[in-house]
């Protein structure tokens, strides 16, 4: 995901739909294949959101085509070979982006806190 992408303007990316930042919030840590991505983004929401692998495949697709992943190279020293499925990966234009997502959402919080819609911490 070379140069094309470099151009790019995070800020224009943003607000994410919820999905894709889930998907790129599962992907913070360390590269996962789809199984693991659709188990961390149920995980991480308590199990209010749960991903077919149909919408999920889908969606990494179109984040791979906007360069905000990548898949992760396949190496041996990685995986086993017996292991065959694909590992995705944040792109640096991806970890901007969930970062601008991430302060978005914060400031709604905090929003949401000063209107005391939600308890202060």
């Amino acid at each position: 995901m070379g140069a094309m992408h470099q151009a790019v303007d995070p800020v224009s990316l943003i607000p994410l739909q919820p999905r894709d930042y889930l998907t790129l919030f599962a992907l913070v840590p360390e590269e996962r294949h789809g199984y693991g991505i659709a188990k961390q983004i149920e995980q991480e929401s308590h199990g209010q959101v749960k991903i077919d692998q149909g919408n999920l495949y889908r969606s990494l697709k179109r984040l791979r085509s906007i360069g905000l992943l990548e898949e992760a190279d396949e190496t041996e020293e990685v995986r086993p070979a017996e292991e065959r499925r694909r590992y995705y990966r944040l792109t640096a234009l991806g970890q901007k982006v969930a970062r601008l997502e991430a302060a978005r959402l914060a400031a709604l919080t905090a929003k949401a806190r000063s209107l005391e819609l939600i308890p202060a911490m």
